[in-house]
């Protein structure tokens, strides 16, 4: 040790009166002393947080403590795990005895057989059947509970005009009515998959059925809700006797020809898409829309007004529907291409002129046995759809007349 170094810890020591041994003690003492004082703190602020969690889980238990939300949620949770079991192995034993704070769910059993889909799979199916091509797109969609729908429509010019305080007042006319009713058919998809599939637990059975069923649904309904004849499926637009829109009555549905067999005009093609818009009346125009399959959507787009400035236009966003003439337009594959004297294009306010009325429920039966070693899902709802205002709704034929 140097000079310097034993002068130095000499004055240390007389200064503190203690040993740098001694220093060193104190100071690790000290240190041990916080350390302790830091796990105390610690410990207390557990215990706190842990009876907090303590009483939070008391209260999840009583539902009526628990949020509409979260209580809908603890509903559907069991709801939609007992239907997964029941669509992997056929075990319905907890679809039949679900009962979530006192509200049985065996009603989820058909009196046809069958069970009730859970809410994650109706939304996914409903999702899908709202954003297909289809005149359910832009329809007036309704649920019911009944096996039938009626739409009243008032058909009179009700009396009505100014008075004056001391005059009379003509009495008005009796309304006349116009009952439709709408009944409900049965529509149905089979999907089906292996049951090595189905046991396989990272295969999303849920999302896969629901997927399936969502598109046999919307390729059905699509198809009936234009040409369907009304026996066991929906009545479609186009099933309807047409008219001239000239002399037009209630009951058909009203048309403008080309005047061309199968074409255009060849001098003033755009001039039918103009007659045809308004040919409906202006109530009705404000909310119309084009219906077309895409091979008559190809040759509309060429078309041109008289300054040289195409009809159409492209949707400025993503999900957007192109336009014509500025009204949206809705590509149904299931209206006839262009031909001698067809109706390849329909335009009007289908939200009064067509509804769709349906069960919101979807039912499920799990069949293990008819196509062995697959098994087949039979997925059943109830719809019904027909022209619900005459008025709402034009055709442009192609033809002379």
């Amino acid at each position: 040790m140097s000079k310097n170094e034993t002068k130095a810890q000499g004055r240390s020591t007389k200064a503190t009166g203690q040993t740098p041994a001694d220093e060193v003690k104190t100071a690790l003492a000290d240190f041990v002393s916080d350390i302790k004082e830091f796990q105390d703190d610690i410990s207390t602020k557990l215990q706190q947080q842990e009876e907090r969690l303590t009483m939070l889980d008391r209260k999840s238990l009583n539902p009526a403590a628990r949020p509409a939300l979260s209580a809908a949620a603890d509903i559907e949770a069991p709801h939609q795990k007992a239907f997964e079991a029941y669509l992997r192995s056929g075990d319905d034993d907890a679809l039949r005895g679900l009962d979530l704070e006192g509200k049985a769910m065996s009603s989820a059993v058909a009196a046809d057989g069958g069970y009730l889909v859970d809410p994650q799979t109706a939304d996914t199916i409903k999702n899908v059947l709202e954003g297909a091509s289809s005149i359910r797109a832009i329809a007036n969609v309704v649920n019911v509970e009944a096996t039938s729908y009626d739409v009243l429509i008032d058909l009179s010019d009700l009396g009505s005009g100014w008075a004056s305080e001391t005059g009379s007042t003509t009495e008005t006319g009796t309304p006349t009515i116009e009952r439709i009713t709408i009944p409900l058919h049965e529509l149905s998809a089979l999907p089906k998959a292996s049951q090595r599939l189905l046991d396989d637990s990272a295969f999303d059975i849920d999302t896969w059925l629901a997927g399936r069923i969502a598109d046999r649904f919307a390729r059905a309904e699509a198809a009936a809700f234009i040409n369907g004849d009304g026996t066991d499926k929906p009545t479609g637009i186009l099933t309807h006797p047409t008219l001239a829109n000239d002399s037009w009555t209630w009951g058909n549905i009203g048309y403008v020809a080309t005047g061309t067999s199968g074409d255009f005009d060849a001098t003033n093609p755009a001039d039918a898409i103009v007659d045809l818009v308004y040919s409906l009346g202006a109530e009705y125009r404000a909310n119309g829309a084009f219906v077309m399959n895409s091979k008559t959507a190809g040759a509309v787009r060429k078309l041109k007004d008289l300054d040289g400035r195409f009809l159409w236009s492209d949707g400025l966003a993503a999900g957007e529907p192109a336009r014509l003439m500025g009204y949206p337009v809705v590509i149904a594959e299931d209206m006839p291409d262009i031909g001698a004297d067809a109706m390849s294009i329909a335009f009007g306010d289908f939200a009064a002129g067509y509804t769709v009325a349906e069960r919101p429920d979807t039912r499920i039966l799990r069949d293990p046995f008819s196509a062995k070693p697959h098994v087949l899902f039979y997925a059943t709802k109830r719809v019904g759809g027909d022209v619900s205002d005459f008025a709402a709704i034009k055709l442009l034929k192609f033809g002379l007349s």
